[in-house]
């Protein structure tokens, strides 16, 4: 069941989003060569506390991190451990916060660890735009298969495969609500939009095939070619008849400056 929102409620995702857009700010500080994703981890669940809010992924079905760090072909879920970030490594964190209003925040950035090839790079400024063209088509009247066309279309007419097992979602109360929202089908297909409806949207797009495995530790998700993957994510409230960006990258802008793709 989809469950719309209402104005009160709209204004207390927005809240929860902009912990997860400072958090994600606060983490831009410390992406570095020399750097281990547990640190990384600690910080995220030390900043998120700061703001009156508790990680949102904590304990989810289990999930033992604060947040998702995932390096390089890893494409989503991955654990805080000892590994090392390198220079040219690209890190996804998808980080989430629950305010005291009890609503959700959920939203995702792909960090660049120093220099990375004009490959790599290139793989991020496309999924990023794929998500904001993903977006655009979140407005009343439209369906939800025309946000994952658009996506798809946009990203593989560019040569990248569009990641099939995982997909947006709606937030609010729960972190994962209905609707799903797929980066692929086909135009005029699934939900209709609706005012009131707040979705996440999320593109993962992997630099070589659509395929990936789960590494035995039960949550690691990556690239079966170990090609890098990517991997942005707002989270939107359609509201007034055009989509509301709940979220924000511009405190990773603030920090990263030049280095912000």
């Amino acid at each position: 069941m989809i469950i719309l929102k209402t104005e009160q409620e709209i204004e207390y995702l927005r809240e929860a989003n902009l912990v997860v857009a400072r958090t994600l700010g606060e983490l831009a500080k410390w992406v570095a060569p020399g750097i281990t994703t547990r640190r990384l981890n600690q910080i995220a669940d030390e900043y998120i506390r700061s703001q009156g809010a508790v990680p949102g992924f904590l304990g989810l079905y289990g999930f033992p991190g604060s947040v998702c760090l995932s390096v390089n072909e890893n494409v989503v879920h991955g654990l805080p451990g000892d590994y090392v970030l390198r220079e040219g490594d690209i890190i996804s964190i998808d980080c989430g916060a629950v305010t005291e209003a009890g609503f959700n925040g959920d939203s995702t950035y792909t960090f660049p660890v120093g220099e990375i090839s004009p490959e790599v790079k290139a793989l991020l400024q496309t999924t990023k735009e794929s998500l904001y063209i993903g977006i655009s088509k979140a407005v009343p009247g439209n369906r939800v298969g025309d946000i994952g066309h658009a996506i798809q279309e946009y990203c593989e007419q560019r040569g990248y495969g569009v990641v099939r097992e995982y997909v947006g979602h709606g937030v609010g109360r729960k972190l994962h609500e209905d609707p799903e929202v797929p980066n692929y089908g086909r135009r005029g297909t699934g939900p209709l939009i609706r005012n009131g409806m707040t979705i996440a949207i999320e593109p993962m797009i992997n630099l070589g095939s659509k395929n990936v495995i789960t590494e035995p530790d039960g949550w690691t998700s990556r690239t079966r070619d170990r090609k890098p993957s990517a991997h942005y994510e707002h989270s939107i409230a359609i509201h007034n008849d055009k989509p509301d960006i709940l979220s924000s990258f511009d405190y990773v802008q603030q920090v990263l400056g030049d280095r912000f793709i």
